[in-house]
């Protein structure tokens, strides 16, 4: 291997930062409810805090920014639209709101990791149509300013700031390392923002007043009046100059006329050995920005603030002034008062005489989190996860005093912020970020009634498999606790008013996996051992430690969806299977019962179609077949199946006709002969190929290329066949059509007409007999023709509401043809035809369409598209009002030929389409044979809505959050058929049947999480997990974990001195210090094993570790045991006591065998042998039946007697500390945690470990692995700078100084933390890249990482021609694809070394995370790209999709 491609398979879901703003819409937007007249009785109908308008919530995790709309249903309101409707909602009704959810609006994987975030706002109270901007910082010194546009339903960059590079030198002083990136920090009235860079030099971004700014005027007009807060310039001022040296933080202030900036600085620094005399050392000093004559007088500051105050929080107004938040005090400060507050027991006054007032209960704030709730009332988030409250008793003139109460216990944060005035966010890099609502009282009475039972059962209201699925987070169980629910402290002399009461509601959360410090790869429960090749990935699957703390969890993960399956019969030549409903007589009576449990009917027929005939079965109690008793038409195949008039009918669809059925009877048969327009002779040939059914409306796509629909009457329950004359003369043939039904009390696609308050559409046909009031709605059909342009028409009058010149070359955005001022000019619309010249494209057309909207309040309708080569477009629609434009369209109706109806045709001129970007893996191989329908849309397959995607690459893709997931499924293959199945042996489960001839009938896997990248299933674990291991034949989990224990400090201060003089000394702490307790971690190892049903892991057997002892190793591993000459599997742990400094290091290594009984825990876990050595012992592996131990400085070979280990050999390296080991066959590479990487073997004749080379540089290893490519070895390591390397051992090369030296491969910045490497063997893809032997095709091996932001992805070598054509499309797309808040993804990728010296080693890995894009461009350019690489387009997808296959692992 000399070439890698790196791929990230799972984003990142660890939440750094988060903040609420204005994005999509203005505060002005918002429309207030009237209030539901049934809750007047409640206590809080007048002030009703939650119709303020809500902002939109914006989270960053590592390089990827997500912006989310937050969706509050309202008590008695129009509820989830028919999503949730059947369930309560998480967390009960508060303060008239029954439920909160995050939905996404869009998300950007980014060239570069977000450090520092905040919001550009405009002020408040000036009732302007202005929205707020984000602004973004990466480092060292790259500035981002982004606003929403509408148009385009995303983020557009406003402005860039960058400091870097030759003429920003000096701003650094010569410095190479700081210690973080920028800092942010925003004016609360938006009239400027800070930004500290290189930690001495501030940034002033200017915010440009209403309608100027760096962008021209006539764009701010485009944007349909509304405009975005923008910066207009920025200057710089040097802190340094005005003697500040260590600055710790900033913010600025509330109440000033100009802005004013409150800056916490330390003056000197002090250190541990001095803290007792210097302790006082921070200073707070207050600059007055002028930003026109960029003048910052100071205007206050206040000195002799404790050396430990880390953050400052600006107090808003009518109060405003600032809080310095230390570890153990909170000081308030204004230019005129101050008051402090002590927070335990180390917390000193400067001088002993005052005494500081005192929180009634002992907590530490060191790395807290805060964010006001009311304008006088914080909230705190500590490092243990607990809410505080604190209060500013405050007369009106001054703060008085600081109140701090307990709240409840939650999640540990890594940021919070309100949105909104009724709800905050808890942001987790450790735990699963949540939504919160707050409801706020005063005074004991309401405490007492109404909230104790509220918050008593958060999650008790929820069924418990709808608790499964909607939380599987640990985090909430946290905030159950109902009793510490009071907010106030014991001390009695309060006042009754300063006293405030909160009760909370957890609304929604957001999964995340990481941090990942390990993972192991075992054996799914359902695993199917005869499955071969790329099926085989489903039986695996990978389980993580994740959290930390009370977060702490193991996650297991698959890619890879395994339905779980409740019959499966043999069924060879099958073409579809269809599920119909039928309503007996004996419902009528019930007939306004009915609609409310439509979602739970039976099914009534399962109709499959075979090559020459057709079978009917009954879908009871059994599967019984029922073809001979019925009147279906069975002598052919059947092309569609489904039901109409409100499920009081069947509608068949064959080839040459139709039949409409009431139960098993026949009522009707329409055959397709000629239409009445035509002469009967020339058409007899034409038969259907494709159906689409929306009740009342059938639409038949003929072989001639022509369009039959079926109108149904819902009164007699017939149907006509007509055929739309309006697409008789249009533009070719049809390539593909289909109906979209929509459906809903609101219909979503009425509100983009011109008209929209006039049109009532075709509603009033379907109010039939049967009052189906829900099916209110308009159909419309998308029909796409054979030149690639796609036109919606309106049913049944067909007249064209909408249409795209070239659907089939799938640009970002769709507009309607008659409004033609799209932002980008569209030169080459003339379709694929002119680009003959270049590459010939096989006649691409689209052979399959689908478009559906599926349940919730605020969804909005998707658009698939499945074209010729198995690519698949999908669009997401979205409203746009553009401000002009009217006139153009007006003029232009008249030439649009009207319909059948002589209604004026109204265009949908506000409907956009925008591209959603399907992974890679969705894509199948070009088809020769025409399969049936790809999409299966489905509305409830255990309570998740979506479509399932048939074909050789079957996937199941779920809408949740207005997002679509994308789940493979590789278990069967290729699968022919796919429908739903809802009866009494399977609930709200699924049929489907593979290539092989199986039917299957299944459900899904109830304990997974399918709202994230893969689907997930939490274990919680109640303490911090920190490496796992399998052992395969039992398949269990052995892992450490260890948990926090509170012990008083005379215990702890025992372990540390030993000795028995020292033992007096500890006995004499003061009273005080010896109440004081200290937190320890105590380890064990849990022997843990997977439950089958996907409910609760259970633990088998714990091995405790002795007091202040941490296990740092746990390793299955292999020996041979030297008396008895048999192999045997032990678990090996590896220990080190934690004793201080001044105690010699000592580790103990443990080995335990795994009984063979494990039922009884005893008898499970069995030591074998334990041994005391010096230094720690932090890595172990079996090396040919021997075992080798890092134990500190040494590495030292054992053979196992049986009883006991023996040394063999040793190798006295200089690593200071071994973080990793690996071993392939009788190569050993070595990670340190400074000392990079070494490289030995093992001889066995000469019994010696020999240094064969080492890395010279330094390094901070986080990981290593060995990379096989065929024949070739290399090493991989990752480091603490979030780079990896690939380095080689080339003896005979003259610069690796005669071997001694290994040489660099590849690097490459990955950008985060990799924890752990696991090596898999590619997978073999199909033969068609036959290049050179075979043997080296498959012995090549991936390596699959976890990093700490939750992320995995993958390092896959490559062959050189497949290596070389993708670099050099990627040199490529770095200057075609845009640059999301400008940031180059080339220089991303570039190594980092933070200041140390390095020399670059070569570029042999292409980035994948740029490659995807290359699908995402329209058909012309990729034709013109390959073109210019000097390839063809379907060489560079065929490389693309062979490498997803090729580690399509899990």
């Amino acid at each position: 291997m000399s070439f890698a491609a790196y791929k990230m398979m799972h984003c990142p879901t660890g939440i750094e930062n988060c903040a609420s703003a204005f994005l999509t819409h203005s505060p002005t937007d918002y429309v207030p409810r009237p209030l539901p007249a049934d809750d007047l009785d409640s206590d809080w109908t007048p002030q009703r805090p939650h119709l303020a308008p809500v902002p939109n919530l914006v989270t960053t995790a590592a390089n990827l920014l997500e912006v989310y709309a937050v969706r509050v249903q309202e008590e008695g309101g129009k509820g989830g639209g028919g999503g949730g409707n059947a369930e309560p909602r998480r967390g009960g009704i508060v303060d008239g709101v029954s439920g909160v959810t995050l939905e996404l609006v869009c998300h950007y994987r980014l060239h570069g990791n977000v450090e520092t975030m905040a919001v550009l706002s405009i002020g408040d109270g000036d009732g302007s149509r202005r929205r707020d901007s984000i602004i973004l910082t990466f480092k060292d010194s790259k500035i981002a300013v982004l606003e929403y546009d509408d148009s385009i339903h995303g983020l557009r960059t406003s402005s860039l700031h960058c400091f870097e590079g030759p003429e920003w030198i000096h701003l650094k002083r010569g410095r190479e390392q700081f210690a973080r990136g920028p800092l942010v920090k925003v004016d609360p009235q938006g009239r400027c923002g800070g930004v500290l860079i290189y930690d001495l030099q501030m940034v002033i971004l200017k915010a440009s007043q209403a309608g100027s700014g760096l962008v021209g005027e006539d764009d701010a007009l485009g944007s349909g009046g509304v405009i975005a807060a923008r910066i207009e310039s920025s200057y710089m001022i040097s802190l340094r100059d005005l003697d500040m040296r260590h600055v710790k933080d900033f913010t600025f202030v509330h109440g000033y006329i100009e802005p004013v900036m409150v800056v916490l600085h330390e003056h000197e620094l002090t250190w541990s050995g001095r803290v007792s005399w210097k302790h006082h050392t921070c200073t707070i000093s207050a600059l007055s920005i002028s930003t026109t004559l960029k003048q910052h007088p100071l205007i206050w500051s206040a000195v002799n603030l404790p050396h430990d105050s880390y953050k400052l929080l600006a107090v808003p107004s009518p109060i405003g002034g600032v809080l310095v938040i230390g570890a153990n005090t909170i000081h308030y400060h204004t230019q005129s008062a101050s008051c402090a507050l002590a927070l335990n027991s180390y917390a000193v006054s400067l001088d002993s005489s005052q005494e500081m007032p005192r929180s009634s209960f002992s907590v530490e704030l060191d790395a807290a989190n805060a964010t006001w709730l009311l304008s006088d009332v914080a909230l705190l988030s500590t490092k243990t996860g607990e809410l505080l409250v604190l209060t500013l008793v405050y007369d009106g003139r001054v703060v008085q005093r600081l109140d701090l109460s307990k709240s409840k216990a939650s999640v540990l944060s890594s940021g919070i912020t309100t949105v909104g005035n009724s709800m905050f966010f808890l942001a987790s890099r450790l735990g699963d970020s949540m939504l919160v609502q707050y409801s706020c009282g005063s005074g004991i009475s309401m405490l007492s009634s109404n909230l104790k039972e509220e918050v008593g059962d958060i999650e008790v209201d929820a069924p418990l498999a709808k608790r499964l699925r909607r939380s599987p987070s640990d985090a909430l169980q946290d905030m159950v606790s109902g009793e510490e629910l009071s907010l106030y402290g014991s001390a009695s002399n309060r006042t009754e008013s300063a006293q405030k009461t909160f009760s909370f509601a957890v609304r929604d959360s957001l999964i995340n996996v990481g941090p990942l410090k390990d993972f192991s790869y075992g054996l799914r429960i359902n695993a199917d051992a005869n499955a071969t090749g790329i099926s085989k990935q489903s039986n695996y699957e990978l389980v993580c430690c994740s959290g930390h703390g009370k977060n702490g969890s193991l996650c297991v993960l698959r890619q890879s969806i395994r339905p779980e399956v409740i019959t499966e019969v043999e069924l060879p030549g099958c073409k579809g299977i269809w599920t119909v409903y039928h309503k007996n007589t004996r419902s009528h009576n019930s007939d306004s019962s009915k609609l409310a449990d439509d979602d739970d009917e039976y099914h009534a027929y399962l109709i499959i179609s075979l090559e020459a005939r057709t079978m009917v079965l009954e879908t009871a109690d059994l599967l019984s077949e029922v073809t001979e008793s019925v009147d279906y038409y069975v002598q052919g195949k059947t092309l569609a199946a489904g039901n109409l008039f409100g499920r009081r009918r069947v509608i068949q669809v064959f080839e040459r006709g139709a039949r409409i059925l009431d139960g098993s009877f026949m009522t009707q048969e329409v055959s397709f002969g000629a239409s009445n327009s035509e002469s009967s002779s020339g058409s007899e040939s034409a038969i259907a190929l494709s159906v689409s059914i929306a009740d009342p409306y059938v639409l038949l796509r003929m072989s001639d290329g022509s369009i039959r629909l079926l109108i149904g009457d819902p009164g007699s329950c017939t149907i006509s066949l007509t055929s739309p004359a309006s697409l008789e003369s249009s533009k070719g043939s049809v390539s593909s059509c289909t109906l979209y039904h929509d459906k809903g009390p609101e219909p979503w696609l009425r509100k983009t007409s011109t008209d929209a308050w006039l049109s009532t559409g075709v509603s009033e046909a379907i109010d039939g007999t049967d009052g189906a009031a829900q099916d209110h709605g308009d159909v419309y059909c998308v029909v796409c023709h054979e030149n690639g342009a796609l036109e919606i028409f309106d049913v049944p009058n067909f007249s064209c509401v909408f249409s795209v010149e070239s659907f089939i070359s799938g640009k970002s955005h769709l507009v309607d043809a008659l409004m033609k001022e799209m932002p980008k000019g569209d030169k080459d619309s003339d379709g694929v035809a002119s680009q003959g010249r270049k590459e010939n494209v096989p006649n691409m057309k689209v052979v399959e369409l689908a478009m559906q909207r599926w349940s919730g309040q605020h969804s909005r309708p998707f658009l698939f598209g499945v074209l010729s080569d198995g690519t698949i477009l999908c669009y997401h629609a979205h409203l746009y009002e553009s401000p002009d434009g009217t006139s153009k369209v007006e003029d232009s109706v008249s030439a649009v030929p009207v319909g059948l109806s002589s209604t004026s045709v109204s265009r949908l001129r506000n409907l956009r389409f925008v591209r959603v970007p399907l992974d890679a893996y969705a894509r199948e191989e070009a088809s020769n044979e025409s399969l049936g329908q790809h999409i299966t849309i489905f509305k409830n397959i255990g309570g998740y809505q979506g479509f399932f995607l048939s074909g050789s690459r079957p996937g199941w893709a779920m809408v949740l959050r207005e997002r679509l997931r994308i789940h493979p499924q590789l278990c069967d293959g290729s699968i022919v058929a796919f429908t739903v199945l809802h009866n009494v042996n399977c609930n709200h489960g699924l049929i489907y049947v593979t290539s092989q001839g199986v039917l299957k009938i299944c459900q899904l896997p109830s304990g997974s999480n399918y709202d994230s990248y893969w689907p997930v299933q939490k274990v919680p674990l109640k303490a911090t997990p920190h490496q796992v291991t399998y052992y395969a034949e039992k398949n269990l989990y052995p892992l450490i974990v260890s948990v926090p224990v509170l012990k008083p400090l005379n215990q702890v201060v025992a372990v540390v001195d030993q000795d028995a003089n020292l033992q007096a000394e500890s006995q004499n702490l003061n009273s005080d210090e010896q109440n004081r307790f200290y937190t320890v971690d105590e380890f064990e190892v849990r022997i843990m094993e997977p439950e089958r049903s996907g409910g609760p892991w259970q633990t088998k057997a714990t091995i405790p570790m002795q007091s202040s002892e941490n296990a740092l190793t746990v390793r299955m591993v292999t020996l041979l045991n030297t008396t008895s000459k048999e192999n045997e599997t032990l678990l090996a742990i590896g220990t080190a006591y934690v004793q201080g400094e001044d105690v010699a290091a000592r580790g103990r290594i443990l080995l335990f065998s795994l009984g063979k009984n494990t039922d009884n825990p005893q008898t499970l876990v069995s030591e074998v042998y334990s041994k005391e050595l010096k230094g720690a012992i932090s890595a172990l592996a079996s090396l040919q039946g021997h075992l080798l131990i890092a134990s500190g400085p040494k590495i030292i070979l054992h053979k196992w007697t049986g009883t006991e280990l023996n040394g063999i050999a040793f190798f006295d390296a200089p690593p200071l500390h071994v973080v990793s080991l690996n071993i392939v066959k009788n190569f050993i590479l070595i990670g340190d945690v400074h000392k990079s990487i070494y490289f030995l073997s093992w001889k066995e004749q000469g019994a010696q470990l020999s240094l064969l080379a080492k890395d010279f540089g330094s390094l901070d290893c986080f990981a290593t692995e060995f990379l096989i490519d065929g024949s070739t070895l290399s090493l991989m390591v990752s480091d603490d700078q979030k780079n990896i390397q690939i380095f080689y051992y080339a003896p005979k090369m003259s610069e690796s100084w005669k071997g001694q030296k290994l040489l660099s491969r590849a690097e490459f910045h990955v950008g985060a933390h990799v924890t752990k490497f696991l090596r898999l063997q590619m997978l073999s893809t199909s033969d068609r890249s036959g290049s050179g032997p075979g043997s080296d095709k498959t012995n090549r091996f991936a390596l699959l990482f976890g990093t700490l932001d939750g992320s995995i992805g993958c390092i896959a070598p490559l062959d050189e021609i497949t290596f070389r054509r993708l670099q050099s499309l990627q040199r490529k797309l770095v200057d075609v694809v845009p640059h999301v808040a400008g940031l180059n993804p080339k220089a991303f990728r570039q190594f980092r070394s933070n200041g140390k010296a390095h020399r670059p080693g070569p570029d042999s890995i292409v980035d994948c995370e740029l490659l995807c894009h290359y699908e995402m461009l329209p058909l012309e350019e990729q034709l013109e790209i390959s073109h210019q690489v000097g390839t063809t387009r379907s060489q560079i997808l065929t490389n693309l999709s062979d490498l997803s296959l090729g580690t399509s692992f899990l």
